[in-house]
């Protein structure tokens, strides 16, 4: 049996709430959707009185958004669903956090797998964490400062952009080296890694390859070449993509 959850819907738009609970009701197993709110006083009340295990919450809102409603709880003991129409600026903080989220027009099929993610992981340190890191980022004006949510095999770590010196594929992992000869392995391709990073001065230099530009010390003329990173480690660059990275000096 299902283990129960409570629920909050917290969207200005009617339409989008209806149609998002019955989404919720129809499909989701055990979820009650326990209130609805249109706005953030609403929202922060309605939290306060149910305690849900789990808010949907819409990026955008009349008079601040979700990140401004995170911000006002002094803890976040429930766990986030975003939903939001496409932002890349939000879609962007939103992956760097690990964050779930839905896109407008909601698909069912991944309304229910973000239920269910959520049941698998009820860790209390991973609602406050992944919520921190959002805010966190939203806050800090210089990119190299933000913070990553990097999913391990055992959980998750939290990691600077600038601690991150480069990336190397490895199948559908991808192999971080950290300042201080760190090394992780990731649960992720490294393309996902080359979109949500390239804003933050990362170049993909080669098909295994994603390199943090502040971080390169030497580069070796060649058919493509390659460079030499502030860890001493050496990285191939391939012909296609070396006028794009001599472009960006």
């Amino acid at each position: 049996m299902l283990n129960p959850l409570t629920a909050l819907i917290v969207d200005d738009e009617k339409e989008s709430r209806d149609s998002l609970r019955h989404f919720i009701t129809k499909y989701c197993e055990g979820v009650t959707v326990k209130g609805e709110a249109q706005n953030i006083k609403e929202a922060m009340e309605l939290i306060a009185r149910y305690e849900p295990d789990v808010v949907f919450l819409d990026v955008e809102m009349p008079f601040g958004n979700a990140f401004d409603l995170l911000e006002q709880l002094d803890t976040i003991r429930f766990e986030t669903i975003f939903v939001t129409a496409y932002s890349q600026y939000a879609m962007q903080a939103l992956n760097m956090s690990a964050s779930y989220y839905l896109l407008k027009p909601i698909d069912i099929d991944e309304l229910v797998a973000s239920v269910d993610r959520i049941r698998e992981k009820q860790s209390e340190k991973n609602k406050l964490q992944n919520a921190r890191v959002l805010i966190d980022n939203f806050q800090v004006e210089n990119k190299q400062l933000h913070k990553v949510v990097l999913p391990v095999l055992d959980g998750f770590e939290v990691v600077r952009v600038k601690d991150v010196i480069h990336c190397k594929a490895n199948d559908n992992f991808t192999e971080f080296y950290l300042e201080g000869g760190k090394k992780k392995m990731i649960c992720r391709p490294l393309k996902f890694y080359e979109e949500l990073l390239e804003p933050y001065d990362f170049l993909r230099v080669h098909k295994s390859h994603l390199v943090n530009l502040q971080y390169v010390t030497k580069y070796h003329k060649g058919k493509g070449g390659r460079l030499t990173m502030s860890n001493g480690n050496e990285v191939d660059v391939a012909p296609a993509r070396k006028q794009s990275l001599l472009n960006r000096f």
